[in-house]
């Protein structure tokens, strides 16, 4: 059964969510604090989370930052990684690029549709799963463009890139992504576009067309959140090599594995 843990100090927006959940057939944990949050990780309960819908505004405590402090905390395994959408009751542009900055995935701005926050949750995991699929990919610097050496449906199945940078393994089932051997700290959406210049090496992508990639609900007026976590990306690029220019910008045109 799909789990999804709520953060939300509302009890109203609470029991709206969890009743709508209900008719998905998802389990629900709610949280009325930031401070429980780190704890419930930790415990056994966590370990089939399939996301977390997280308040920005909590008594205890910022969604932001708790926001942070999931993503990097190094002893909850894979839950590090798990979809997170902010609700929110802030409207400013600033504080929704900020939330994705920080780790989110998407958000929902209060008042919401609780229909339009489960759409959202099931199109996080759907780009994942498309991300995910399982074929072998081999470029190279002579390709045009990503040829599929194999695939198959067996859901699960690892990814494996050759290119110019080196060989990347992607392992969908626990979403560690791996370059030289070494597993790649990464946001959900900082890995999403990471593996959409992985699968078209030699293909420029705009702003718009990266955050199309890695969002079913793309508001182009953050497309400059991409140069953020593209700059995320490189500086854990370079904690592995900081002598390999993996990401190259194409100025006015966008981004690619492929030099301008």
């Amino acid at each position: 059964m799909t789990h999804i843990l709520l953060v939300e100090d509302d009890p109203a927006i609470a029991m709206s969510l969890k009743v709508t959940c209900k008719r998905e057939g998802w389990q629900i944990t709610w949280l009325d604090n930031a401070s429980s949050v780190l704890p419930m990780l930790h415990s056994a309960e966590a370990q089939d989370l399939s996301a977390i819908i997280l308040d920005v505004g909590l008594p205890d405590g910022d969604g932001l930052s708790l926001c942070q402090q999931i993503r990097h905390t190094p002893d909850i395994d894979g839950l590090k990684d798990i979809p997170i959408i902010f609700l929110t009751a802030r409207s400013d542009e600033v504080d929704r690029i900020l939330g994705l900055e920080m780790g989110g995935d998407d958000y929902c701005a209060k008042p919401f549709s609780p229909r339009e926050l489960v759409a959202r949750l099931k199109a996080i995991w759907r780009r994942e799963q498309l991300l995910s699929q399982p074929s072998i990919y081999h470029t190279t610097e002579a390709n045009d463009t990503a040829n599929t050496a194999s695939s198959n449906t067996m859901s699960g199945q690892a990814l494996t890139f050759e290119c110019q940078s080196g060989i990347w393994h992607y392992q969908p089932l626990n979403y560690s992504l791996m370059w030289q051997e070494q597993k790649l700290e990464l946001s959900n959406t900082e890995r999403n576009i990471l593996l959409t210049l992985l699968k078209a090496p030699n293909q420029v992508f705009s702003r718009e067309q990266l955050l199309s990639a890695v969002s079913d609900y793309p508001d182009h007026r953050l497309a400059r959140t991409i140069d953020s976590h593209i700059k995320s990306i490189r500086k854990q690029l370079a904690t592995v090599d900081a002598s390999i220019d993996v990401i190259h910008t194409h100025r006015g045109l966008g981004y690619a594995l492929c030099p301008a």
